[in-house]
């Protein structure tokens, strides 16, 4: 049975008052989001985007992923919007995600925005989530080269989000689900782009090599530090593992740590 092993790390950064990462791991299920929205509770956003969508994995775990993954995201879109209605200085407020999943046999990802994902298997490192923003359809678009969208001044703007916004265009919070290839051995990468943003990819893969997931993840978001911190960090390193069901309490990063981000905790019925 296909599980997850790994650790992760996020840290507020250096230019930043607060976390508005969050993230959570366990042996079935790991979700990074980054929030967005500063003084519109961008850590309420992402607190909540990840408690739904992890706490829906963990409910429904033996369904099929990709099916869980697009319910979880339904139901997040849906809590996001409850804030608003809750409090509207929260107006605006939206998150990224990126999520795996598994029920030990497949493995689902769900992504939206501009947090990654990558795979490091037989010493290659692999992107496998595509950035939801302005400058990588420049890019695509063959506009700009990928070297020039590293210091585009609108490199930030994300297309693509879980927006708490009522009336915002289906296709603008719509996440990517794939189902994902993956055996023991594999390593998986989740990360904001506070670290995707600083760390090369070079220098990621490099990184990754490393024996331990936690100190895979610790020097991922130091480093992130060194090249200037000017965003929350955050990093969750995952080892694809072939065992035993195992049944474990999950480990909560950055703004998913407080309780009082979520919105409503009991919107999912373990």
């Amino acid at each position: 049975m296909l599980r997850f092993s790994g650790a992760g790390v996020s840290d507020v950064g250096r230019r930043r008052s607060h976390n508005e990462d969050a993230a959570y791991l366990a042996p079935y299920v790991a979700v990074v989001a980054d929030g967005v929205g500063g003084a519109a509770a961008g850590e309420v956003a992402s607190a909540t985007a990840a408690y739904v969508v992890a706490a829906t994995a963990l409910a429904r775990f033996g369904a099929p992923p990709d099916i869980v993954v697009r319910e979880a995201v339904a139901a997040a879109l849906t809590s996001l919007r409850a804030g608003v209605a809750q409090d509207e200085d929260r107006q605006g407020m939206a998150t990224t995600l990126t999520c795996v999943t598994t029920d030990g046999t497949t493995v689902a990802l769900a992504h939206v925005g501009d947090s990654r994902a990558y795979l490091w298997r037989d010493q290659t490192l692999a992107r496998i989530t595509r950035d939801h923003t302005y400058v990588q359809q420049l890019v695509e678009d063959g506009t700009i080269t990928a070297e020039d969208a590293l210091a585009h001044p609108w490199r930030h703007v994300v297309m693509r989000s879980l927006h708490s916004g009522a009336e915002v265009p289906p296709e603008s919070v719509a996440a990517d689900v794939v189902l994902l290839d993956l055996a023991p051995g594999d390593r998986l990468l989740l990360c904001s782009d506070g670290v995707s943003d600083l760390v090369p990819q070079r220098r990621i893969a490099e990184v990754l090599r490393l024996g331990m997931p936690g100190a895979a993840a610790a020097v991922l978001v130091q480093h992130a530090l060194e090249a200037g911190g000017r965003d929350n960090a955050t990093a969750v390193v995952l080892d694809v593992e072939d065992g035993p069901r195992v049944v474990g309490t999950g480990t909560a990063l950055g703004s998913l740590t407080d309780l009082a981000n979520i919105v409503d905790p009991a919107s999912v019925h373990l």
